[in-house]
């Protein structure tokens, strides 16, 4: 080979690149721009919430320690008179009871019916695929026509089950215990459904590993029901229980339809009671707003201590 010659210059070894500049890279954002573009994507949410939650909330504040006739408007601070009304009222202690007993007996059916439910369609199959859909189309009827179609349905003069009422001698809501349950059974078939899909995510969410693993070592299903299924499950049964304890207490519209608060004032929910006090007899909405605010803080407390105990029980 031919030597190389001396004043020959050895091949350039490649200089490291260095990243390339803003210019070539596109420019970049300020982050005094960047922070405005998020807030102006924000806006509208933020604007959403103040109308419609903050102004109102505060509002109701106000007219629950101001003298406030329905017709006449503010009279001025009374705090703590409204208070004392409210809880005063004949009907108040007898709404809390009841609204309780219906919240308790409407959340323990509706868990248990869509976990049941959810458990029952948990397979991808075709009948299982028509179960899904034929649970789940009563969640797609709002609640106020559902309460006027088993409203006829219970009517002992309109109802296609008129005859056999008649001749068994039942009413759906002509006792106290019978409306309640006859309202209960509504709510549980317009929101069994709803319920089955939420639970249903949750149960698609725990890994099959685990189910196999149970499986792998003996486990029944009752046990791996206990200690797989329900502890893995614990976020999900927090969230129905918030929504489904909390769509209770506030209650209204299929008591209204259905039972108008009767017999005798038996099936009053605290919701019922604020509109009566404020739109029906007294015409108070400064005592109708004191009872509002007692609700959205018994509502606050008791779901505050739901997700403290479901954590605690994580933990």
């Amino acid at each position: 080979m031919p030597a190389l010659n001396e004043q020959e210059a050895p091949m350039s070894v490649t200089a490291p690149s260095r990243p390339p500049s803003p210019a070539v890279r596109g420019r970049a954002r300020p982050p005094g721009r960047q922070a405005l573009l998020g807030w102006l994507y924000a806006t509208p949410t933020a604007v959403f919430v103040v109308l419609l939650f903050a102004v109102p909330l505060l509002l109701v504040v106000k007219m629950s320690v101001s003298r406030w006739p329905l017709l006449t408007g503010d009279q001025g601070i009374n705090a703590p008179d409204n208070f004392v009304k409210a809880i005063n009222h004949r009907f108040f202690t007898d709404s809390v009871v009841f609204t309780v007993k219906y919240t308790v007996l409407a959340t323990v059916l509706l868990l248990a019916l869509g976990l049941g439910l959810a458990l029952l369609v948990q397979e991808s199959s075709r009948w299982n695929n028509l179960l899904r859909a034929s649970f789940l189309i009563p969640s797609a009827l709002g609640l106020a026509s559902a309460s006027l179609l088993f409203y006829v349905l219970y009517s002992p003069y309109a109802s296609p089950l008129a005859p056999v009422m008649d001749h068994l001698g039942v009413t759906f809501l002509g006792s106290p215990n019978a409306a309640l349950f006859s309202t209960t059974f509504l709510i549980v078939w317009r929101y069994a459904g709803f319920y089955m899909v939420l639970m249903l995510v949750g149960l698609q969410g725990i890994p099959a590993d685990v189910y196999e693993a149970a499986r792998s070592d003996g486990a029944s299903r009752w046990q791996t029901f206990r200690k797989i299924t329900l502890p893995l499950l614990r976020p999900t049964l927090a969230l129905t229980t918030v929504l489904c304890v909390t769509g209770s207490l506030l209650a209204f519209e299929q008591f209204y339809i259905l039972t108008k608060g009767g017999p005798d004032n038996s099936t009053i929910t605290v919701v019922q009671l604020i509109y009566m006090v404020a739109f029906q007899g007294q015409n108070d909405l400064g005592v109708a707003a004191a009872i509002s605010v007692i609700v959205l803080l018994a509502l606050i407390l008791i779901n505050a201590l739901q997700l403290r105990a479901f954590r605690s029980e994580e933990s």
